[in-house]
Order: structure tokens, then sequence, then C-alpha cells
């Protein structure tokens, strides 16, 4: 189908926001969901929504591991611990 524009690749995964990359794992899942499409645009439609599926998944990890860096001072007040995913081990 040439009328179908491309998988859009010019944006860059890595650089989405939590919530940009789960709206276009949305719209990517509803055009699979829609059918009809030509098998190339199908599997690469998949291969973006497995990568979106992924960034959120690393996004999220990445909150949890602020929440559960949040230490109690002595004082009663709450400090958060900076770190990056990669600081902790991984789990695969």
């Amino acid at each position: 189908m040439s009328d179908q524009p491309a998988v859009e690749t010019a944006v860059d995964i890595s650089a989405l926001s939590f919530d940009e990359a789960l709206l276009e794992l949305q719209r990517t899942v509803a055009e699979l969901e829609q059918g009809g499409l030509a098998l190339e645009r199908s599997i690469a439609l998949y291969e973006r929504g497995v990568a979106l599926h992924e960034r959120c998944a690393a996004l999220l990890g990445e909150a949890e591991l602020r929440v559960q860096k949040l230490l109690e001072r002595s004082s009663g007040s709450l400090e958060v611990a900076d770190i990056r995913s990669t600081d902790a081990a991984d789990p695969e």
C-alpha cells in the first residue's frame, strides 16, 4: 500500500519521554489492530512497538528506582538519591 506513510523512524525512541513513547505505542497498536496492512508494514510496526514497549519499561524501572531510593533522614525529611538504571543490577 504505497499511500500509507512509512513507519516513523526519524524520531529517536531513546529521546522520547514516557508519555510520548506510550502515546506512540498506543497509536502503533491501534494501527496494527486495524489490520489490512502489507506484511512489511506490519513487521515494521511490530518492531517499533517492541522498541517503544522497551523504552516505556526502562523509564518505569528508573522511576521505580527513584521512588525506592527515597530516604528518610533523621530529621524526618525525605531525600531523593539520584540514580540511573545502569546503577542497578540487570535482572537479565
